[in-house]
């Protein structure tokens, strides 16, 4: 199949003059009533891939969709549509003595393209923050989704026809690896790629695009519980930051645990236990929940548990000596993503909030927030973990890039 189609499609689309901000929001509350209208057939047609996958698969919880969710993701996009749009901002001005004036500008990134796996939400995500932004947006969901992506882009497509817009805006390519390969390659078309799934989905992508990328890394999550750790606040963020989704990026992984505060740890976890979280402890940490968790759910850690993202109802515990050891243990296991402290001394949660390395670092807060939405985003195209152009939930901003406009009255340059 010649993908080319598809991908000059995409860049006449984006040739066209800007569209009213008015116009901009007005559909994008449009697709969040749409779909809503469709919560029936989205969800029939959800339900169609997820009878192909086994439920204990961790993406199958990705995959699924509910009316909840549905409603949340249609919230979301309402959301981005009352935003205060970040294109034309003028970053910055300065007027040079030779009579220059030159401004700094936000402006589109341009053709954005988006591999992802068993996650439909993240069409209609990459939808709205891309035309919001003036950016075209092509999409290359896994064939475990493409029902589900294919009844979304339908209702997408429905809402920007009847404003007369068109479709090129928002592409869902074939979910083949043709596809795939193609738009690696797509150089001339496809201004920046963003992978959304496993690390070996990420690690492909970087690996073998030809298109600049930004990463979304995989979440490899710990939450330390220091010696002046609150055991009530502690048993509750511990619990949501695990137990509130496994399949997403922010569960947590591992729970580090002062050596000091071991004997609380079956106080710390009865949450999880009653939840049924498997749990993978180190010597210390299995002997203090030996006889406080149920054997079929506790076992020896092993060292590959260590540097593991679960994304199931299991979770590791290490235990540190000391506050340093805490930070290398991070430092060596973690992923960059999100990294908590559970703790009631200033000095620690000072020192951790500035060194940890991490694109989102947590003092006495579950890592589950790590969401565009919960930032004040609207929606997240993805959660960075690299540091050129975005770091963290990538909203309206990170979609954007700039330009210089300078402006003068006949001045030349001279050598």
């Amino acid at each position: 199949m010649n993908y080319d189609i598809y991908f000059q499609n995409a860049l006449v689309a984006g040739r066209k003059p800007p569209l009213a901000p008015a116009l901009i929001n007005q559909v994008l509350q449009d697709v969040a009533a749409e779909a809503i209208t469709q919560t029936d057939h989205l969800l029939a047609e959800n339900q169609k891939d997820l009878d192909r996958m086994d439920p204990a698969d961790p993406k199958y919880d990705r995959l699924k969709l509910t009316a909840a969710r549905i409603e949340a993701i249609a919230g979301d996009m309402v959301n981005v549509a009352h935003l205060d749009s970040p294109l034309g901002k003028q970053l910055s001005e300065t007027n040079m003595p030779n009579g220059l004036s030159i401004t700094k500008v936000r402006v589109p990134l341009g053709v954005v393209g988006v591999i992802y796996e068993a996650r439909p939400n993240v069409t209609f995500d990459v939808f709205a923050l891309c035309f919001k932004t003036g950016n075209i947006s092509i999409l290359k969901g896994g064939s475990d989704a493409d029902f589900s992506n294919r009844a979304i882009i339908s209702v997408i497509h429905k809402v920007l026809l009847k404003h007369g817009l068109d479709v090129n805006i928002a592409t869902l390519l074939p979910a083949d690896r043709e596809a795939t390969a193609a738009l690696l390659n797509a150089i001339g078309y496809v201004d920046v790629l963003i992978p959304r799934g496993s690390q070996s989905l990420i690690n492909f992508v970087r690996d073998n695009s030809k298109v600049p990328v930004i990463e979304t890394g995989a979440g490899i999550v710990h939450t330390y519980f220091d010696e002046s750790g609150d055991l009530e606040k502690g048993a509750e963020i511990i619990a949501n930051a695990k137990t509130r989704r496994v399949s997403v990026c922010n569960a947590l992984d591992c729970l580090i645990i002062h050596s000091s505060r071991i004997n609380d740890l079956p106080r710390l976890t009865h949450i999880l236990k009653k939840k049924q979280v498997e749990l993978f402890a180190d010597e210390a940490a299995y002997t203090a929940l030996k006889s406080n968790y149920p054997a079929d759910l506790l076992h020896k850690a092993q060292p590959e548990h260590f540097g593991t993202e679960f994304l199931s109802m299991k979770m590791a515990v290490k235990t540190v000596d000391n506050f340093k050891q805490a930070l290398e243990h991070i430092a060596v296991n973690g992923s960059k993503h999100s990294e908590a402290i559970i703790s009631e001394d200033a000095g620690n949660i000072a020192t951790f909030l500035n060194d940890v390395d991490a694109a989102a670092v947590y003092a006495n807060v579950s890592t589950a927030f790590t969401d565009g939405a919960q930032f004040g985003l609207g929606a997240e195209i993805g959660i960075s973990t690299q540091k050129l152009h975005a770091r963290g939930p990538m909203g309206l901003d990170e979609l954007t890039s700039y330009k210089w406009i300078v402006k003068g009255d006949g001045q030349t340059r001279n050598p």
